[in-house]
């Protein structure tokens, strides 16, 4: 603060200083612009006034530093105070303190001493909806002025008649610290000394049209009490440390001619604690890290940990967007989750769902009175499913919030990949919605030109900015181009999920073996469009809910033959093309299906045939590390060779996987009735010996132990139009991996 010459001055006039229009507007919540009246402000006759709006206090004063010297303020009876100095003393600064009727004593600088600090190059920023890191400018954050410490708080509320600052320095009293309107941009601020991390706070909203005040949770909070509480907490975000080797080699492991085998995990069940809640994000990493090692998966994707009010939504319906959920502890322990993971070799995917948001009155609905976030046409802003609210995509602030919220996860907690939630609903305006109930684009369309222009914007802004991070999309629909590069016209994702092929595949298995040679064909029509987007073959938590019943419930057949069939499945999926994603309790053929209230069976994982399958996963997921062949080219059809899919009479099909140096291929070959097929002749491409180096009917898995005792020798005689051929034995609903031998290129 500027040093300033001031003396008491006595005089009678002293209520003619008080200006009737700005103390009647702050006592009824309706002042846009309170620093311009409170704080310290120079008078017509060349003194000063210091006016304080306390309601809480009996009596209040101010203390001149460093001289110490007290004044005792005047009060109007009405909560406002005010002193009148002029130049003859000296301060740096003052100190504005009160006490309540408890006799609780307050003191800290004055909060409008310190004017509105947000520049106008980022309002202008903001409104253009180009401040990409609106997070450092938004929100809660703390800050030194002038040699104060304290926060500073600013929120997006065009809408409101006012805004005020509430919390428990001011004890949750509304409009005891209004906010100003930075030059009637929309956007309140306001500085409050003395404040530091972990105060609790909410924002108090006057509604313009109903005079009613509500109080709400901040848009950027970075961390909020355990609901069923729902203040928004202060914290100085910190980015994740310790990992500048793994974020160097992202780029190679976001590549994708890199193994990405991704484990699926909803934190609050994975593991809880004995007594039943929720463990801590430490807990959790130290737990989860021995066993991705030991299940040998690159990645574990997180569904969502941004802060919901309702477990039952798994965290699919999100109100904090900036925030890990305080389910599972604060900030600091949630880095410290990231940067476990990342020392130890494992990457973070989390789940992020810009599609929707939820009615909670303390949330982003209705955020200021109005429709701020969504739109207030039900036909384009209610969404039919789950009752939700849309983003207005179309407007910058919003638009520039959600990538904010994109980046802020990669800058500060080094998130590895974006899978993006509900995409189809965001890219087509009648998703889920009848003739008359959805609102055509301006060419008569049903494409949602607003959504697909701010995903380009996300894919292209997060690629130029982070190196490596992948943008998933889960999208079920024919939509062309979702991998698609943005300049090309794509959507610019770098991996789609393959629900066609989940759904083709779950269905075909689920079918008894007898029958199953009249359904092959949904395991080989999806061949036709593998490489047409570059796809994750995803077996994830949706496919284990609402009575869709487990893996393990749907293989047909008694125990031995659902294991089995289990085992099948993941082999399949383990060679087909495509990344993968396998959803926790999947691995060991959970029996029951997933429910979110309840943690993992962990008790049934040591059951005859459970740790064996988990075994069976490690091995696959460190064959598809290891044997290029079986990740180098998953995203083009020059990595995927048919052997032959029309005997449907044995239902087998057999194909080959290659390397783009092709040393050696690998040959798949899958049997999927319980008969086992002995003598079985499949044409291959090279003369030598093929190592089986994989068998699923193996006894360490629980099978029965049929195969190839180590490998087959190729004959010339040709066979499925291929120059040579291997008479090998297929195992009852078994899978056998070969590979040849190197090719040694002259």
């Amino acid at each position: 603060m500027q040093r300033v010459h001031i003396k008491l001055c006595r005089i009678r006039w002293v209520n003619l200083l008080i200006n009737p229009d700005y103390v009647n507007a702050i006592e009824e919540h309706r002042e846009i612009n309170p620093h311009s009246y409170l704080g310290l402000h120079e008078l017509d006759d060349g003194s000063s006034v210091i006016r304080s709006y306390l309601p809480l206090a009996r009596k209040a004063w101010i203390d001149l530093v460093p001289s110490g010297k007290r004044f005792e303020m005047i009060s109007d009876s009405r909560g406002f105070y005010h002193l009148i100095i002029s130049h003859n003393l000296v301060f740096e600064r003052y100190l504005v303190s009160y006490e309540d009727e408890s006799g609780y004593v307050d003191t800290r600088e004055d909060p409008y001493y310190f004017s509105p600090q947000i520049s106008d190059f980022d309002l202008y920023l903001y409104g253009k909806g180009e401040l990409y890191e609106s997070y450092l400018t938004l929100g809660a954050h703390p800050v030194s002025r002038d040699g104060v410490n304290g926060v500073r708080f600013v929120v997006w509320a065009p809408n409101a008649e006012s805004v005020s600052l509430v919390g428990n320095f001011n004890h949750w009293t509304e409009g005891m610290n209004p906010m100003s309107n930075v030059k009637m941009s929309g956007v309140w601020e306001i500085f409050i000394p003395r404040l530091s991390v972990n105060e609790y706070y909410k924002y108090a909203l006057r509604n313009k049209e109903t005079g009613t005040i509500t109080l709400r949770t901040d848009p950027y909070a970075f961390f909020t009490e355990k609901r069923p509480r729902t203040a928004s907490i202060v914290k100085d975000i910190q980015s994740v440390r310790g990992d500048e080797d793994w974020v160097s080699r992202r780029t190679e492991t976001g590549s994708r001619n890199k193994p990405i085998s991704i484990y699926e995990v909803h934190l609050g069940s994975w593991k809880k604690s004995e007594s039943g809640s929720f463990k801590n994000y430490r807990e959790i990493a130290d737990d989860l890290v021995t066993y991705i090692k030991k299940t040998g998966f690159t990645h574990v994707e997180l569904m969502p940990i941004m802060e919901h009010p309702l477990d039952e939504s798994w965290g699919y319906q999100v109100v904090n967007y900036f925030a890990p959920t305080s389910r599972f502890g604060t900030p600091e322990d949630f880095i410290y989750f990231v940067e476990t993971l990342h020392r130890n070799g494992i990457g973070v995917i989390l789940d992020w769902v810009p599609a929707h948001f939820p009615d909670d009155e303390y949330g982003l609905s209705m955020f200021d009175g109005t429709h701020l976030y969504d739109h207030a046409d039900p036909r384009k802003g209610k969404h039919p499913d789950w009752g939700t609210r849309i983003f207005n995509y179309g407007r910058n602030e919003v638009r520039n919030f959600l990538i904010s919220s994109a980046i802020f996860w990669v800058d500060k907690y080094h998130a590895d990949g974006i899978r993006i939630d509900a995409v189809s609903s965001m890219l087509y305006l009648d998703y889920s919605r009848k003739q008359g109930e959805w609102i055509p684009n301006k060419y008569g369309g049903r494409e949602n030109l607003e959504a697909i222009s701010f995903i380009k914007e996300l894919a292209t802004i997060l690629h130029d900015r982070f190196p490596g991070v992948m943008l998933i999309a889960e999208e079920s629909t024919a939509w062309g181009g979702v991998t698609g590069p943005t300049e090309l016209g794509g959507l610019g994702f770098d991996y789609k999920w393959n629900m066609g092929w989940m759904h083709d595949t779950l269905d075909f298995f689920s079918k008894d073996p007898v029958y199953r040679k009249y359904d092959i064909g949904k395991l080989t029509f999806s061949v036709w469009y593998a490489f047409s987007e570059n796809f994750i073959l995803p077996i994830s938590h949706d496919e284990v809910v609402h009575g869709k019943g487990s893996i393990y419930g749907k293989m047909p057949g008694d125990h031995w033959q659902k294991m089995a069939n289990a085992r099948l499945l993941f082999s399949y999926m383990m060679t087909y093309p495509g990344k993968k994603l396998i959803f926790m309790g999947n691995e060991f053929a959970q029996e029951s299906e997933w429910n979110a209230m309840d943690g993992l069976n962990w008790t049934s994982y040591n059951d005859y045939g459970r740790r064996q399958l988990s075994d069976l996963v490690s091995d696959l997921n460190r064959l598809y590390r290891d044997k290029k062949a079986l990740h180098e080219l998953d995203c083009t059809s020059a990595g995927f060779e048919w052997i032959d899919f029309n005997d449907t009479n044995n239902t087998v099909i057999c194909f080959i996987r290659h390397s783009v140096e092709n040393s050696r291929e690998i040959v798949a070959a899958f049997n999927f009735t319980p008969v086992p097929r002995h003598n079985y002749v499949i044409g291959v491409n090279r003369t030598g010996f093929y190592k089986e180096i994989f068998n699923s009917d193996s006894k360490d898995y629980g099978g029965s132990g049929i195969g190839n005792y180590g490998g087959k020798l190729s004959s010339p005689q040709g066979m499925h139009g291929k120059k040579n051929s291997l008479e090998i034995t297929l195992p009852p609903l078994g899978a056998v991996l070969f590979e040849s031998e190197e090719l040694i290129k002259e």
